[in-house]
């Protein structure tokens, strides 16, 4: 990891833990999971949730709480999220432009519900709520084999 990344991570840490207090104030069960979002925001700025669904948002940020102050991994989307549509079927990527977020996901993403989809692109995930219970799907060798993205 370049020295960059590092500083940026550790203030990143280092702000979430002075954050806790406050938001233990706000909410004693979440404070934690406040804390880490409030962190991550300031560490992504760029980063725009807005337009995921209400599971998916759930499911993200479940997720990067839990690399966060468990394993010490930084999760962000440092673009925009986009939605594709196919006649009737609508996919929302998440997309981790960051190897080693992507790296995390795809081995624990399936517990909050979001699975690597495609062998060919490490950076997509999706919300796949069955993923919870049953495990992560077998993947797709590319879009292509994706019966979801068929007419």
């Amino acid at each position: 990891m370049a020295i960059k990344a590092r500083v940026l991570a550790t203030v990143t840490r280092l702000i979430a833990v002075l954050l806790v207090p406050i938001a233990f104030c706000l909410a004693p069960g979440r404070a934690r999971f406040l804390a880490c979002q409030w962190a991550l925001g300031l560490r992504f700025p760029a980063e725009d949730l807005r337009g995921l669904t209400p599971e998916t948002l759930a499911a993200f940020t479940h997720a990067r709480a839990e690399a966060f102050w468990r394993d010490g991994q930084l999760i962000g989307l440092t673009y925009d999220n986009e939605w594709w549509h196919f006649e009737y079927r609508t996919v929302e990527p998440i997309r981790l432009p960051h190897p080693a977020a992507a790296a995390w996901l795809c081995e624990h993403g399936a517990a909050y519900g979001l699975c690597r989809i495609y062998d060919n692109e490490p950076w997509h995930d999706e919300l796949r709520p069955d993923a919870v219970d049953d495990g992560r799907p077998p993947m797709y060798a590319d879009p292509a084999e994706n019966p979801r993205t068929q007419p």
